[in-house]
């Protein structure tokens, strides 16, 4: 603060000063006004990030949305913190950068060098100067999608000594005969929609911001047919992964469009998967999706004919039919899953406190330390593992839940949880007699998941489910 002795006695300087001392006061007005614009929108998106992730459970969005909510919130702290830099003075500004996970680049990615010289190499002495050593900087770069034109010319040749004919090479195989694209453009939309989740109109418009313009009808012809085209590879895939010994099944649901109505009824893709990774297997992960109009324990059987070993699924009960008495075929046994039944337990816990239900969690933590300690390993090694280690926690714990299920109500959630154990105890319990069993079935819910994205949240019919898988 200035002492009345350092004003000037100069009017004109003193308006200076009182002008200047406004306008800085407006500059930090401006500042401040910014930044609890900022503070707002981050109190929004924190609010929103909550219910995401701790909200009632009807009032939680789906997996996908919560992950918006988080790419959202790390958007606005990135741009708060630009903001911010911008605003500090520049004497005031932090000489150490912000740690960021930047992630790293891949080494088989091309590198274009750039060398930035200085104007001149004279030193200001006269000498010349002489380089001593670099900074050096990478920098991820893009070079954007390029639609091109593939122009095929067949040049026609005729003999002037003789009246052969016109001879002229064969025109090359397409896949859509007298069509626009190449094989390389219709597998671009097909990864696009099935693998990006980028649905037909949006790739349109893509297309359309270069100029080419072609209606989503289009493009849906071309995957209608590269799916009739790619049929016997699906075979081959469901071939392949039925000649394995160990496979994992679910379901999901997919709303098809009636035909002749504008309401839509319920079908079901059902995913089959093979992953052998955990224990070393030879065979690579596979998983093939199949569609069929209902969730019956018929149509698993149906999907599964002719595969004979160890089947990992959910507590979905359609799947008992598959271990019936007066089941024809070959022999199948069920794997149950670890982490539904510790999901049962979980859920009790979320909404009061439960000594019982987290005993019960804990215990099954227990079998995932392991689990993850033996991950890897070869089947013998994964087994006898598991029976040192795991198979005491099990037995311990049966013990265990059938104390407790005498003394809680049957319709209590923790006798229904318990009850649920109870119920797939055997299947629950198997993975201790097979080193390739896995501890739960989260292997091909992971597969199934980007099935719920917005490009496949409804299919125009039953016929066209069983083109898209």
């Amino acid at each position: 603060m200035l002492d009345a002795a350092d004003l000037p006695d100069d009017i004109a300087a003193l308006k200076a000063m009182l002008i200047a001392a406004q306008a800085r006061e407006a500059g930090k007005d401006a500042q401040i006004a910014r930044k609890d614009e900022r503070i707002e929108r981050l109190e929004k998106l924190v609010a929103a990030f909550k219910q995401a992730a701790f909200g009632r459970k009807s009032e939680k969005t789906n997996p996908d949305q919560f992950d918006l909510a988080l790419e959202d919130l790390e958007t606005a702290m990135a741009a708060i913190h630009a903001e911010d830099e911008a605003d500090a003075p520049a004497g005031n500004r932090a000489t150490k950068a912000r740690v960021i996970n930047r992630g790293s680049l891949p080494r088989h990615l091309p590198r274009v060098e750039e060398v930035i010289e200085l104007e001149s190499l004279v030193c200001a002495c006269g000498g010349y100067l002489h380089c001593i050593g670099e900074d050096a900087s990478e920098r991820l770069d893009v070079v954007p999608a390029q639609f091109r034109v593939i122009v095929t010319r067949r040049p026609k040749y005729a003999c002037r000594a003789c009246t052969d004919g016109v001879v002229q090479a064969p025109a090359p195989a397409r896949l859509i005969q007298a069509g626009l694209p190449t094989e390389a453009t219709v597998a671009h939309v097909l990864v696009s929609k099935y693998a990006d989740h980028l649905p037909l109109y949006r790739q349109s418009q893509i297309m359309g911001r270069q100029g080419i313009d072609l209606d989503r009808s289009t493009l849906a012809d071309w995957v209608g047919r590269a799916a009739y085209e790619l049929r016997p590879v699906f075979d081959g895939l469901i071939a392949d992964l039925k000649r394995s010994t160990k496979l994992f099944m679910d379901e999901t649901r997919a709303p098809v469009l009636d035909p002749g109505s504008r309401k839509t009824k319920t079908g079901y893709f059902w995913a089959l998967a093979r992953d052998d990774r955990p224990w070393c297997g030879g065979a690579p992960p596979g998983v093939a999706f199949t569609y069929a109009p209902g969730r019956g324990g018929h149509h698993a059987e149906r999907i599964l004919q002719g595969f004979t070993g160890v089947l990992q699924v959910d507590g979905y009960a359609g799947y008992n039919r598959l271990i019936a008495p007066d089941r024809v075929g070959p022999d199948i046994r069920l794997a149950s899953c670890w982490a539904h039944a510790r999901r049962k337990l979980v859920e009790i816990t979320r909404n009061a406190t439960a000594p019982i239900a987290e005993d019960g969690v804990k215990r099954i933590g227990e079998l995932y330390r392991i689990e993850a300690e033996l991950r890897g390993l070869d089947p013998e090694a994964r087994l006898a593992g598991r029976q040192e280690r795991s198979a005491p926690v099990v037995a311990d714990m049966q013990t265990w839940f059938v104390h407790h299920r005498a003394r809680v109500a049957t319709k209590s959630p923790l006798g229904e949880a318990l009850a649920y154990i109870a119920k797939y105890w055997d299947g629950l319990k198997l993975f201790l007699t097979d080193g390739r069993i896995e501890i739960d079935n989260n292997s091909v819910e992971r597969t199934i998941r980007p099935i719920a994205k917005t490009d496949s949240l409804c299919t125009p019919s039953s016929n066209g489910g069983k083109q898209r898988f």
